[in-house]
This record gives structure tokens, C-alpha cells and sequence, in this order.
């Protein structure tokens, strides 16, 4: 395969999961919004999702007052052409990447994917008002679902199938530590509000943020501890949206794939799984939640790096 269909299969894929990542945090603190009454401040409520998708930056370059407003959030991360990873801009690069590689995907994928771009470029248009954003949101969850399903259902196990797999789930690692971090900070600080209906809501809004809330009931039954969310988020294997089952997904996918002989994606791999392995959530949270995510973080940028080196760029003879 051609480094630059594994690349664009690889950003199809990840900038899909990065919309429907985006839009899922987004549609469950406008449901908060709408439901709470407990008193939470705007800024309070929205300035957490600015942290978790790394727009602080770019939101305080934009708006220098500083002041957190909904309206501004939901435009700068739902539209605005200023910000890069929107999830306007995030569907249209995966729209272009599939063109790219319209004869390694199946027909339903392509018109599929192509339906939600031109939708969602046409509902966009017009700034997209928070009474309305739930709706919309859940049109690109439904979407993007679809589209991951029939890639599951019509895609062929091969090198096209496992280089979408790899951008699915790197993506997929990467949100689900920054939201366990960012939410996990502001929950934890005050004991005053643990048992609170206020608690309950936050860690619910935490786990719906990353389509866990069921199942995680379904698992524990003695209500919301903050240690059963790191086990349950971090370390279960068997949910589709923990680090662990990310990291498996990723293993597997480089392993049909074929690691490079003289490549270091093997040797990032291996590290990661190593961060992930010989620890309990007792030991997590005594080591630092943020400092264990972090690294975790460092370490799937680190392989996201090799695999750009082993697998996309273009090597002329024997140097790149």
C-alpha cells in the first residue's frame, strides 16, 4: 500500500472519531446546562471543554476579555474556521481523506460519509444557536456511528481496514484520557459535594461524555466512586472507550499491519502497553491521576510520531 493512502485512511478515520468526540462533550454539557439547577456558573460549566480538546489558547487569542460564554464555546468548537480541530473542519478533512481513498473503502462508506459532510456543511451555514446544538450533535453521533459500522461490516481485514483502525482508536485513547483528566480534577477537590445530587451529575455527565453511564451502572452497583471510574475508564478491557481496550485495538491493528524492521513504532507500542500494565487504580490515583494521564499522553503522542516516520512519510532510496 501507498504511504499516502495508509495516511489519508489513518486521518479519515481520526479526524471522524475527533468530530464525534467533540460533539459528544459538547451535547452532554448542553443537556447539563439545560437540566442542572444546582448554580453552576457559565464559565464554570463550558470553560472545562476548552481544556479538554487543548483550545485555551486559541479561545483567549480569540476573545481577549476572557470571558466563557456558551454561545462562544459551542461556535468555536462546533464551526468557527479559526479553529482547526471544529467539528466542521474535522468532518470535512475526513470527507477529503476518503476521496482520496474512495477504491479502499465500500460505496456505503463514501456516500455515507459524504451525506453527513454535505449536511452538516449546509446546517452550518448559519451559527448554530445551544437550543438547537443537541439536535445537531446527535445527528453526527448517529452519523459517525454509522459510517465506523459499516467499515466493521463491509471493509475487508486487511492493511486499509487496520490503518482505520489505528486512527479510530489512537483518537479515541487520546479524548478519553484528556476528559478522565480534566473532569476527574474538578470533581475530585472538594469533599463537601461527595453524596451530593450535584457529585452524582457531574461523575454521570463524565461517564456520558465517553457513552459509559450504562454500562458502568450495569458493572457497579453501589453508585459513582471516584476509584470504579478510574478502573472502569483506564482498565477494562471490555469497554470499548478505555485506555486498555484502546491500547489492544492499536496493538492488534500494527500487528496485521507489519511493524517496519528498522522502524520504532514497535518499540513505542511496547511502551505503552507497559504504562498501562502492573498498575490497579489504588495505584493510579496514589502516583497522581494527571500525572499517569500525562505520561500517558506523552507516550501515545510518541507512537503517533513513529507511525508518521515508519508508515507515512516518503522515502527516497535509503534515507527519508
Amino acid at each position: 500500500m501507498l504511504s499516502r493512502i495508509a495516511e489519508s485512511l489513518y486521518w479519515m478515520s481520526r479526524n471522524l472519531e475527533r468530530a464525534d468526540n467533540t460533539a459528544r462533550v459538547l451535547d452532554i454539557n448542553v443537556i447539563h446546562m439545560l437540566e442542572s439547577d444546582e448554580g453552576l456558573t457559565e464559565e464554570m460549566q463550558w470553560k472545562p471543554l476548552l481544556t479538554i480538546v487543548g483550545a485555551d489558547e486559541g479561545y483567549e487569542d480569540l476573545y481577549p476579555d476572557g470571558h466563557v460564554t456558551v454561545q462562544r464555546v459551542i461556535h468555536l468548537l462546533t464551526q468557527d474556521p479559526r479553529n482547526p480541530g471544529c467539528i466542521h473542519n474535522s468532518l470535512r478533512l475526513s470527507r477529503e481523506n476518503a476521496r482520496v481513498v474512495r477504491d479502499r473503502i465500500s460505496n456505503a462508506m463514501w456516500e455515507t460519509l459524504n451525506e453527513l459532510w454535505l449536511t452538516t456543511d449546509k446546517h452550518l451555514k448559519a451559527k448554530l444557536p445551544p437550543w438547537r446544538a443537541a439536535e445537531f450533535y446527535g445527528f453526527v453521533h448517529r452519523q459517525v456511528a454509522t459510517v465506523f459500522g459499516l467499515s466493521q461490516s463491509t471493509m475487508m481485514r486487511g492493511e486499509a481496514h487496520s490503518f482505520t483502525l489505528l486512527g479510530g482508536l489512537q483518537e479515541r485513547a487520546d479524548m478519553t484520557a484528556r476528559i478522565l483528566d480534566v473532569r476527574y480534577h474538578l470533581l475530585l477537590p472538594d469533599p463537601a459535594l461527595v453524596g451530593s445530587p450535584l457529585d452524582y451529575y457531574q461523575w454521570g455527565a463524565l461517564l456520558k461524555s465517553l457513552s459509559g453511564f450504562e454500562a458502568y451502572r450495569r458493572l457497579y452497583q453501589n453508585g459513582i466512586r471516584p476509584i470504579d471510574v478510574v478502573q472502569f475508564v483506564i482498565l477494562n478491557p471490555d469497554f470499548p472507550r478505555s485506555l486498555i481496550y484502546s491500547v489492544n485495538g492499536l496493538e492488534r491493528a500494527l500487528e496485521r499491519i507489519g511493524y517496519r524492521p528498522q522502524g520504532e513504532a514497535r518499540d513505542r507500542m511496547e511502551t505503552l502497553r507497559a504504562h498501562l500494565s502492573g498498575i490497579d487504580p489504588a495505584g493510579i490515583i496514589e502516583l497522581g491521576l494527571h500525572e499517569y494521564l500525562d505520561e500517558f499522553l506523552a507516550r501515545l503522542a510518541e507512537l503517533s510520531a513513529a507511525l508518521q516516520t515508519d508508515y507515512f512519510d516518503v522515502y527516497l532510496g535509503e534515507a527519508p
